[in-house]
């Protein structure tokens, strides 16, 4: 059993330190801002320069690249990531060979829906579904979503749901027990901000909030963590009154922290039943 083990290890040390061998010589002094100076006997850059410009240890830095069995912190693989220009998928990888976990994801606003998630919503006929990305930005709907939200009513510049939910009572007033959702909404996107709590795109956005809506002021400052990102919510809906949905939601691209929001009309079975528990 341990000799499996260790022959694992083996492997894995050994693909650790082809990755940082053959991404180190894919790169010339050129492109991490170095003079290209005389000519080299070898392509790409020198071991010495990437510890420099990472400021890690050349000991260490020529350790890792050789595959050995040492532990380094985040912070330095992270510096080595940015120094070889690794991407996201790629600076992935380096964490699960040298630390064997995956690291956090860099938070990142993306603001196009994938080919395949756009077909996935239109194939969504009857149950109203959209995109969010990271700043709660609705980058794309279905028909169904269209009739209960109206977001084609709306500026490009104010499809952000949480801006819908807290500064919009063209929504927010249809929304049966707003007050009782609002907390687990915010408690839900403050997660979300987490992640990038210094980009000026998601702080711009809840400054205006603040100054908005003493709703949101209120509750951002209360500072809750806990509320649910899933449940029933009821809506009023013209012609139709009052509609109660089951939602959810999905993460439909990680690394571009994308999430489908999922609608569907609870049954008078389902209902209930909710309403005798």
């Amino acid at each position: 059993m341990n000799n499996v083990f260790d022959n694992r290890l083996d492997r894995k040390h050994g693909e650790l330190a082809d990755f940082l061998r053959r991404r180190r010589e894919s790169l010339s002094p050129l492109d991490v801002g170095l003079p290209a100076g005389k000519r080299r006997r070898t392509p790409g850059l020198r071991r010495e320069e990437v510890a420099a410009l990472a400021g890690v240890g050349i000991t260490w830095y020529t350790w890792l690249e050789q595959g050995r069995d040492i532990k380094v912190s985040t912070a330095f693989l992270d510096n080595v990531s940015r120094v070889l220009k690794l991407d996201e998928t790629e600076r992935r990888h380096l964490f699960l060979l040298a630390h064997q976990r995956p690291p956090a994801i860099s938070g990142q606003a993306w603001c196009e829906v994938p080919t395949l998630v756009r077909r996935l919503l239109d194939d969504l006929t009857e149950r109203p579904s959209y995109v969010l990305n990271l700043r709660w930005d609705v980058i794309g709907w279905n028909a169904a979503a269209e009739q209960l939200f109206k977001f084609e009513q709306r500026d490009p510049g104010d499809r952000n749901m949480l801006w819908m939910l807290f500064a919009d009572d063209r929504l927010n007033r249809r929304i049966v027990g707003w007050h009782v959702q609002a907390p687990q909404v915010l408690a839900s996107f403050r997660r979300d901000f987490a992640r990038d709590p210094e980009d000026e795109s998601m702080i711009g956005l809840v400054r205006s909030l603040e100054q908005v809506s003493s709703s949101f002021r209120t509750l951002w400052n209360q500072y809750d963590v806990h509320g649910r990102c899933d449940g029933r919510r009821s809506f009023i809906v013209e012609g139709q009154g009052t509609v109660a949905f089951d939602h959810s939601s999905f993460i439909v691209d990680e690394e571009k922290h994308l999430r489908l929001v999922y609608y569907a009309v609870a049954t008078d079975r389902e209902i209930g039943e909710a309403a005798t528990n």
